[in-house]
């Protein structure tokens, strides 16, 4: 990953480059004091995630976030901080930050945060050359696709059996394994656990492995859209909570997820929508543990 780091202290950005060094997170492909010296950097070096300092001389962050978002729409931005205001946070999180991270700088913190950052950016980017290669690809016929029946096969002991008890805690924590859908999501992740090459399938091929494909479709739509909802209600409770830090950005994209915060909070009325493409991937990859 390259970053970009913005902070009127010049001690912050040599802290932060020592983090990423140390840690081996990525590589600094530039800085700045400002954030108007920081927008004329962006559009050519074209960081994967920026880091920026909210209250700055010229051009506070929040403003900064918005004009490059229009410049540089793929990059994630992490802010930083020692403001404790929750509306102030929150008007971070609307101007479309992924993390927000309270000042003084604290290592492991940073860390942790970059960490998972850079997993939601490098899982869109794995999706998005998926989607490309797909569209790219001739449709089959329907009479050559294989026939794997009407479910996938049940899950044995190991490797599979695990996935499935990791599937089932991560549907708990965002309040939805109880939901109608949960188990054909769970259903589906096994499969896509044993046929990782059926990855490249359309939300509507897959599940057709498990059942009526516009019926299971409609079932885990639901089911994600609910757990959308809960996160977005844990988000205006706690910007801070575990769950919401957690999964806002890796299950879902978090401008959906904030969409919907505004929605329940009556400032908006737009409701977030879901990827269901991201969705099954990302619980495909924290159910085989690559989410650490």
């Amino acid at each position: 990953m390259r970053f970009y780091l913005i902070d009127d202290s010049p001690n912050i950005i040599n802290i932060l480059k020592i983090i990423i060094h140390e840690r081996e997170l990525g590589q600094v492909c530039g800085s700045a004091e400002n954030a108007v010296d920081a927008l004329e950097d962006l559009p050519v070096l074209r960081p994967d995630i920026v880091v920026v300092d909210l209250l700055m001389p010229e051009m506070d962050g929040i403003t900064f976030v918005q004009k490059t978002r229009e410049i540089l729409p793929e990059a994630a931005y992490i802010m930083l901080s020692q403001v404790t205001s929750k509306d102030m946070v929150a008007d971070a999180y609307n101007s479309g930050i992924e993390f927000f991270l309270h000042k003084p700088v604290n290592s492991i913190e940073v860390e942790n945060v970059i960490r998972r950052v850079c997993q939601s950016v490098s899982m869109c980017k794995t999706l998005s050359q998926v989607h490309t290669l797909v569209q790219r690809m001739p449709r089959p016929q329907p009479a050559a696709a294989p026939s794997l029946g009407a479910a996938p096969p049940p899950p044995g002991n190991g490797a599979v059996s695990g996935v499935r008890q990791r599937a089932e805690n991560l549907l708990r924590c965002i309040g939805i394994l109880g939901a109608a859908g949960s188990r054909d999501i769970i259903d589906l992740v096994c499969y896509l656990t044993e046929h990782p090459e059926a990855k490249s399938l359309s939300v509507s091929a897959l599940c057709g492995r498990v059942g009526n494909a516009k019926t299971v479709e409609q079932r885990i739509r639901r089911a994600a859209f609910t757990g959308l909802v809960n996160l977005a209600s844990l988000g205006l409770e706690d910007y801070n909570n575990e769950i919401f830090t957690e999964y806002a950005s890796t299950l879902y994209r978090f401008e959906q997820v904030r969409k919907e915060m505004n929605y329940i909070s009556g400032k908006g009325t737009a409701r977030g929508k879901v990827q269901l493409n991201q969705f099954l991937s990302a619980l495909v990859s924290y159910s085989a543990g690559e989410y650490y």
